[in-house]
């Protein structure tokens, strides 16, 4: 078995694979300006070699990742050109591989079965399981992870994940990797076996480049581009070389002479420089969009039965809303003999906005944990539109069986009133139908958000208008015009009406003893007069408005994280 410093080639069925055919980068007088930092680059030039391991260091602000995504075609530049094969670089086919500083796979899953999917996601359509499988266990021991193949990734070491991370861009045998500083956070020991794993897959013909904080990486390199601040070349050149080039004993001292402008010209090696026929980029038919749909349904429902968050909040938020019922409303207020309406609109409120409670609390944490996951996958040719449906429907048939439970439940302690299955299939509709209302809302509001302790924080700025402007607690004909016309966007408020027109509310406050029926009827005009469909058309046409929002803001942090725009996607 391999060892993390002892990376082993990559393995076949039928033996050793064939060598990889490396790319060759060339940057030709490249600058480039970032929005709020001005230019970051001026005049970079020099070449990547095929099969070389490439370095590109310098300090702080100098323009590495923004130079390494330039280099990957990420990043247009805005002067210059870079070439790859001597071809502009065109849509990241599966000659491409990049590795961003965040982890690019899901924690939960174990590590095989974490890239059995990324491998479904990647590989050319009709690829067999088999075959899946076969590349799974190349890259495994490849990077030296077999024996890790089934822990969780949350049980993973740094250097581990970072591995793991860099086996989901090896499934496809890329021609070039991209890292972005892959070493960075690591112990001393955990980094020299990462390199030492990126020098085999060089010498194995894969053209790797990466950028570096860590002074040792510099020496174990076939090439070195070091930037001093301002964005230009300061030298260009073979390792060996870097320390004699400055004049100096030790690499620390590069990093001081580079800041006190310190620059060598024309380091690029001459062998870098020869010309190299224009190829043709490979490109990879992508995945359909119904396979990709049923691949993240079955990813997601894993994720959520393999999260303990995931799961606390499946079984909390119904028993809590239960509890709620049966703490805060007696038994027989839909007795129609003696109707009690002041509670009976309480528990239509409280149905609903269980519904939306259930639905928004499920759909908050569902994208912003795995935002950097969705941009690679989306770089490698995930479509938005099947990653939004494969999150309703994972998350929707267990929102229904929590409304159906809560619906059931009430009604055995005698909650809601004796009725047939019409009057019932009403109420399951709306509240499925809230439900998906409020996860699409959700949803949205994962998508806008960068990591889940701001999705937490949007839950209570979510609820309390929809509390407030539902028309149960103040009418809506007694609410102010712009209170009104602030209910309309409410779907609580939707789903409220609709509950009550679907259980007779109307009807039962007028026939009952009670005194307070037509007072109360009075303050609430005809909200509840409409039929229940006139609800559950508005509640799908909010769900609906909600995806679409969320689908564009998906593709726009998409694009904004690979920075590179790209239709169809």
């Amino acid at each position: 078995m391999p060892t993390p410093t002892q990376p082993s080639p990559p393995v076949a069925e039928d033996g050793p694979a064939p060598p990889v055919d490396g790319l060759r980068v060339r940057a030709r007088r490249i600058s480039q300006e970032v929005r709020g930092a001005g230019r970051v680059l001026r005049d970079v030039s020099f070449d990547v070699a095929p099969g070389r391991l490439t370095v590109i260091a310098g300090s702080s602000g100098a323009g590495k990742t923004v130079l390494l995504q330039t280099l990957a075609g990420l990043r247009p530049a805005a002067a210059g050109e870079v070439l790859h094969d001597g071809a502009r670089p065109g849509t990241p086919g599966p000659e491409f591989g990049f590795v961003p500083q965040e982890d690019i796979i899901h924690r939960e899953l174990p590590l095989r079965r974490t890239l059995r999917y990324a491998a479904g996601l990647r590989m050319p359509p009709g690829t067999s399981a088999e075959a899946v499988a076969a590349d799974v266990d190349r890259v495994l021991e490849t990077l030296g992870l077999t024996h890790r193949a089934a822990t969780p990734v949350r049980a993973l070491s740094g250097g581990e994940r970072k591995r793991a991370s860099i086996a989901v861009e090896l499934l496809t045998r890329p021609r070039v990797l991209f890292l972005d500083e892959p070493t960075s956070g690591l112990d001393p020991v955990t980094a020299a076996a990462l390199l030492r794993t990126l020098r085999a897959l060089a010498e194995d013909g894969t053209t790797v480049v990466l950028t570096t904080h860590v002074l040792a990486d510099l020496l174990r390199c076939d090439q070195v581009v070091f930037l001093a601040p301002g964005g230009q070349v300061a030298y260009a050149g073979e390792p060996a070389a870097l320390r004699d080039a400055f004049g100096v004993g030790t690499v620390e001292e590069v990093y001081e002479a580079v800041a006190d402008g310190g620059r060598v010209e024309d380091t690029t090696p001459e062998e870098t420089s020869r010309a190299e026929p224009a190829s043709t980029p490979v490109r990879g038919s992508r995945v359909g969009a119904l396979r990709q749909w049923a691949l993240l349904t079955r990813r997601g429902t894993a994720l959520m039965l393999h999260s303990r968050l995931s799961v606390a909040v499946l079984a909390g938020s119904p028993v809590m809303i239960v509890a709620m019922f049966a703490v805060l409303f007696r038994a027989g207020a839909f007795d129609p003999a003696s109707p009690d309406p002041g509670s009976t609109a309480m528990i239509m409120f409280w149905i609903a906005f269980g519904a939306f409670f259930f639905g928004l609390t499920y759909g908050l944490l569902q994208i912003c944990a795995e935002l950097p996951v969705l941009r690679r996958e989306w770089l490698a040719g995930l479509r938005i539109g099947p990653y939004i449906a494969s999150k309703l429907t994972t998350t929707l048939p267990v929102l229904a069986v929590a409304d159906a439970l809560l619906l059931v439940v009430l009604r055995a302690l005698d909650r809601l009133p004796p009725a047939g299955w019409d009057t019932y299939g009403s109420l399951f509709v709306t509240s499925v139908l809230a439900s998906a209302a409020a996860l699409a809302l959700g949803l949205l509001a994962s998508a806008a958000v960068s990591e889940p302790g701001q999705a937490t924080l949007m839950l209570p700025l979510l609820c309390f208008p929809q509390v407030l402007f539902s028309g149960a607690f103040v009418p809506v004909p007694r609410m102010t015009g712009a209170g009104q016309a602030v209910s309309w966007a409410m779907t609580n408020r939707w789903a409220f009406e609709a509950l009550g027109g679907g259980v007779g509310l109307e009807r039962l406050w007028r026939t009952g003893d009670s005194p307070l029926g037509p007072p109360l009827l009075a303050s609430y005009g005809d909200s509840f007069g409409h039929p229940a469909t006139r609800g559950w058309l508005i509640l799908a046409g909010f769900a609906l408005l909600f995806m679409t929002l969320t689908w564009v803001v998906l593709v726009r942090r998409c694009r904004e994280g690979a920075v590179r725009s790209r239709d169809g996607r």
